[in-house]
């Protein structure tokens, strides 16, 4: 199984300032290469303590010259917040530097904070995300940006540099509802799985989407990747007390920051999903949500973490693991730990597990001469 980290900058409470939590988010993300971890990921987010990674690509970007053999994951991009020409222009540099090391993961966002920040309706999010990936992933294809649609017109122009390997294989897109996985089949690309709804709907989503990919691409769906918050402990009880507090705190800055519990959501067009959350939330109240998310994640002794992150396998058929080890202001000694024990305890078997097709690998590129458009 392929393994990897996530750092996500974030400053909950901001007990220290966002230049110490870079120092301290940037460490951890050093100690991957050298504790085995298969790739480095980060999210991007925007104007909250939530997390602190505006540009994904260009921690991404450090992240190639500081090390040798890892991928780089974004997880996400979010491209309604982007210049879909940037976004390929700024892929492709990033693949260049890195020697192909890149995996693109893409999403279309949830946060009114940030979409209201950017001068964006939230509400045309979804057509913004189809359109901007079919333009993106098209011209990562042949080399050339052109598309004419609703919202997005392109006249062809060249992506320098030019790609020079495929992203058929490795791009992914986190999908929360139902509709974003019927999206993402049809744009052919995998999906991310965050955990944060009962696995019975991941399961029923995810072979909905694989029947789908199938239909429409002629060839079986990619497995996918699931991501987890992490905390590992020798002792079950001091895992289970640290689960609560952290990944539990976790979950609270989610509510903060989405709003998902607030009146906007009930009615937001395009995000239908979100206000059955709402809906949820109005019923079991904040404390049994958190709860509820905290249960969701990898947390225990390693071998209760093993044992989780295996059954998160047989759940999902997933071929690659993303581990976030530093959330909610836990002391980035507590975090270095959790990371390092993780390393030496469970990660070696997790490795040794043949998950299936290996993560981030593309076929060949095809002629890059040609231009493409979509009306």
């Amino acid at each position: 199984m392929h393994v990897g980290m996530a750092a996500v900058f974030q400053n909950t409470g901001r007990a220290l300032s966002d230049h110490q939590i870079y120092l301290n988010e940037l460490a951890l993300a050093d100690m991957a290469e050298p504790l085995g971890f298969d790739s480095i990921w980060s999210v991007e987010h925007h104007f909250t303590d939530y997390t602190m990674c505006p540009d994904v690509v260009q921690f991404l970007s450090y992240m190639a010259g500081r090390t040798r053999h890892v991928k780089l994951g974004s997880m996400v991009v979010v491209l309604p917040w982007h210049d879909p020409m940037r976004v390929a222009e700024q892929v492709s540099m990033l693949d260049h530097l890195s020697g192909g090391r890149m995996i693109l993961g893409l999403g279309r966002g949830a946060g009114k904070v940030e979409f209201d920040g950017f001068r964006l309706d939230m509400g045309d999010s979804r057509e913004l995300f189809v359109e901007y990936g079919e333009a993106l992933l098209k011209g990562l294809e042949s080399g050339v940006m052109a598309y004419r649609g609703k919202h997005y017109r392109q006249p062809p122009t060249a992506i320098r540099p030019a790609p020079f390997k495929s992203f058929r294989g490795r791009t992914y897109a986190a999908a929360v509802s139902p509709e974003s996985a019927r999206i993402m089949a049809r744009l052919g690309v995998g999906l991310l799985i965050i955990p944060q709804k009962p696995w019975r709907e991941v399961e029923k989503e995810l072979a909905e989407y694989n029947t789908l990919y199938l239909e429409i691409n002629g060839t079986p769906a990619p497995q996918p990747i699931s991501a987890g918050w992490i905390f590992v402990d020798p002792s079950a009880e001091r895992a289970r007390e640290m689960a609560v507090k952290y990944i539990g705190g976790y979950y609270r800055t989610v509510l903060d920051h989405y709003q998902f519990g607030a009146e906007h959501m009930k009615h937001q067009r395009g995000y239908e999903y979100y206000a059955k959350m709402n809906e949820k939330l109005a019923v079991y109240g904040d404390q049994k949500a958190i709860e509820f998310f905290a249960d969701l994640q990898v947390y225990g002794t390693p071998e209760q973490v093993h044992d989780k992150i295996m059954t998160i396998h047989k759940q999902t058929n997933n071929s690659g693991f993303v581990g976030v080890f530093s959330y909610a202001g836990m002391a980035h000694e507590e975090a270095a730990r959790n990371m390092r024990l993780f390393a030496s305890s469970v990660m070696p078997e997790l490795k040794r597990f043949d998950a299936g097709a290996a993560v981030g690998q593309s076929r060949p590129l095809p002629d890059l001469r040609y231009s493409v458009a979509a009306e």
